[in-house]
């Protein structure tokens, strides 16, 4: 394949995860619009967000294997169907129990475009040039996160309630055809039978798993239901593990976290996106509520976290030939430690250029530390395996961005319920300003500034902790050597 036609294939794979990045967090912003619209109720709002997480996490292994034994492309171009159609029939919908389901559905496509996606950079790129195109990869997908909260603003205040989903439509669209026009035709001819069992006890356990997560807090970690679910997930993930283990061709090669060269990498791009998520839930409630910005005003000061990922993306690829990828991933996960660190000095009245200049310093370490995480992925996995091995470090990362918004959100809310006698920040500054109540409002501010310090130090900790240990352990031989020495 000829250099033009790999970077157009790209392009193509890029616009997919683009959609998919910004749909994961677009809704933020449309939640008090459905309430009004569709007289949805606080659960309805909860489930119109997380069936598609639910969904997306627990269909990502099965959804690999398949583009394994079916072809990659074929697989991309279904995902891309299945997720435009969903799209259109949410925008569309008429109650909450449709937009739920359309959620549900643009999931399933999510599942399976984002494996597919990411396994055939493989086919793509030789070696030599695949640091840069994970780069590219990895960055459109990053930039949809923060970018969703303001392309969702900007629609809301243009359009109506169903425009945050009929944008994906021509989204969609342009990608297949650039998929069909750019991308080849890429399978495992020697793939094995489907593990139907497999599959099944993955899907069961990870959807247990998350919906454990996603539900611990708002009942309560000790709830018996969280409880029973998340330990039925241990459960049935053990059993997933036993079966795949008594396979000739398991549907994961659970010899893979063997490979110090493939752990490492995982572990940091799970970290990293577990930080990635909860940042991002933490931060729009600290400048909508405590700052007093709006919707997309709010979207609008997350630029800075945007560009500083563009930044660490864009020099990963020369200073991992030169450092070596444990030194680049150390350095990465050290300057995001530091940028958490400053976020820790916030204060309800701080100002948009601190604001902004921790936030620069946070998105350059994402940066450095995902993108060469997630070409050392690529490059351990063994040639005709990339779509269920994609797909396996995709549902670690999905399952770590639902414990980082699920762990970090419940530490934030037990600091800021120790200090005010109230519900959450948004109820009770919108009470406060309601009433004329300066004190609770005060209160509020600082009790939710004080949660976002601790959540922040003690991510900031941890990161400085795993940086510490992959500078320690960044000697190994292959790593500046042949990629497919493993291979």
């Amino acid at each position: 394949m000829t250099t033009h036609r790999r970077w157009w294939g790209l392009a193509a794979l890029s616009l997919a995860v683009l959609a998919l990045g910004f749909d994961l967090t677009i809704l933020n912003v449309a939640l008090t619009t459905l309430s009004t619209d569709l007289d949805a109720s606080t659960s309805a709002l909860q489930w119109i967000v997380d069936a598609y997480v639910l969904v997306f996490a627990a269909l990502l292994l099965p959804a690999g294997m398949l583009g394994d034994r079916y072809g990659r492309r074929r697989l991309l171009l279904a995902g891309l169907a299945v997720f435009g159609a969903a799209s259109l029939g949410g925008a569309y919908a008429t109650g909450t129990g449709g937009v739920i389901a359309a959620r549900a559905a643009m999931g399933v496509g999510a599942a399976i475009l984002v494996p597919m996606s990411m396994s055939l950079l493989t086919v793509l790129f030789p070696p030599a040039e695949r640091t840069r195109a994970v780069a590219v990869w990895s960055a459109s997908m990053a930039i949809g996160l923060p970018f969703g909260p303001l392309l969702g603003g900007w629609l809301l205040e243009h359009f109506w309630w169903g425009s945050v989903f009929l944008v994906n439509v021509p989204v969609a669209l342009l990608a297949a055809v650039a998929a069909v026009a750019f991308l080849p035709a890429s399978r495992d001819t020697a793939a094995p039978p489907l593990d139907v069992p497999g599959a099944l006890l993955s899907a069961a356990g990870l959807a247990a798993l998350v919906f454990g997560v996603i539900e611990a807090p708002v009942r309560g970690w000790g709830d018996p239901l969280v409880l029973g679910t998340l330990a039925g997930a241990v459960v049935v993930l053990a059993g997933f593990v036993r079966w795949e283990r008594r396979r000739d061709r398991p549907l994961v090669d659970l010899a893979l976290f063997g490979d110090a060269l493939f752990r490492r990498p995982v572990i940091t791009a799970v970290w990293a996106t577990l930080m990635m998520a909860g940042l991002l839930f933490v931060l729009p409630q600290y400048l909508q509520a405590v700052r007093g910005h709006g919707t997309l005003a709010t979207g609008v000061r997350m630029i800075p976290m945007l560009a500083g990922l563009l930044v660490g993306s864009a020099v990963t690829e020369r200073l991992t030939r030169r450092l070596g990828r444990d030194a680049v991933m150390a350095a990465g996960l050290a300057v995001v430690a530091a940028g958490f660190g400053l976020g820790t000095l916030s204060a309800p009245g701080s100002g948009d250029a601190f604001t902004a200049a921790w936030l620069a310093v946070a998105g350059i370490g994402f940066g450095l530390a995902l993108i060469p995480a997630m070409d050392g992925v690529l490059a351990r996995l063994p040639d005709g395996r990339t779509g269920s091995g994609s797909g396996l470090v995709q549902a670690l990362r999905q399952t770590g961005a639902a414990l980082g918004v699920a762990g970090l959100g419940s530490v934030l809310s037990a600091v800021y319920r120790d200090r005010v006698d109230g519900d959450a920040i948004g109820a009770d500054v919108a009470r406060a300003v309601r009433t004329g109540d300066a004190e609770l409002l005060a209160a509020a501010r600082d009790a939710y500034t004080t949660g976002m310090a601790v959540v922040l130090g003690g991510c900031a900790l941890a990161s400085a902790a795993l940086a510490a240990l992959l500078a320690a352990r960044r000697a190994d031989a292959p790593e500046s050597g042949d990629e497919h020495a493993a291979r």
